[in-house]
């Protein structure tokens, strides 16, 4: 005879697995750039399982240059950290890793974000930007907004461009297209999808609306601001 309560967890969906934990607590930073690099130097080596005699027989640097660098006591020249990370298989970057640099954040009072001229606002679509950072570590752009809808219209809009868009439903309620397919918002609902393909309102049950939608996308390198 079956179990089918095995059977049932069996076929059961398994959760999805995410390469990043966001509730990590990263190690604390030091602030000095020797400290930094010493720091680095030595935790690389002894993972290695290396004493600084064996690294100074790598790297033609000496014992007790080695442990000024470990300690923090100087700062390396281009040269000698070119020769450690030869020695010790990392890159250049992996001895500033510790180092605290500056991060940028956005804060914008309620009511005082940036309204954008985007296609649609003529047909009674206001959107207002929460939030910019051009320069950012992650390598990704993202864009928040919050928009509004407050006036029936026929014209609605649609939107293709790269990156991924999630929408959150604040106010109203509305019909919203993502290629094919038709999602209806009330407050609360979410849509998370890919950018590329065409979406935008496709009709306006409960007016007025509001929405938060968060455009993100990489990094264009080089590129004019």
């Amino acid at each position: 005879m079956t179990d089918k309560t095995d059977k049932t967890e069996k076929n059961a969906p398994k959760p999805a697995i995410f390469s990043q934990d966001p509730h990590r607590v990263r190690e604390p930073r030091e602030n000095n750039l020797e400290m930094a690099i010493g720091h680095e130097v030595r935790t690389y080596r002894k993972a290695l399982g290396i004493t600084v005699t064996d690294l100074a027989v790598a790297t033609g640097i000496s014992v007790g240059m080695l442990s000024k660098i470990e300690n923090g006591n100087i700062s390396p020249s281009l040269t000698t950290l070119q020769a450690l990370t030869r020695a010790l298989g990392v890159p250049l970057t992996a001895f500033f890793r510790r180092f605290e640099e500056p991060h940028n954040a956005t804060f914008v009072k309620a009511g005082e974000g940036v309204n954008i001229e985007r296609r649609g606002t003529r047909a009674g679509h206001q959107y207002s930007l929460l939030g910019h950072i051009a320069n950012n570590t992650s390598g990704v752009t993202v864009e928040p907004y919050l928009i509004t809808l407050t006036t029936e219209s026929d014209v609605f809009p649609t939107f293709q461009h790269e990156g991924m868009e999630f929408l959150y439903m604040l106010e109203g309620e509305v019909v919203y297209r993502h290629g094919d397919q038709l999602y209806t918002m009330q407050p609360g609902d979410s849509l998370f999808f890919d950018a590329d393909s065409p979406h935008g309102p496709q009709e306006l049950v409960r007016l007025p609306a509001r929405y938060l939608a968060i455009i993100s996308y990489p990094q264009r390198r080089n590129q004019t601001v």
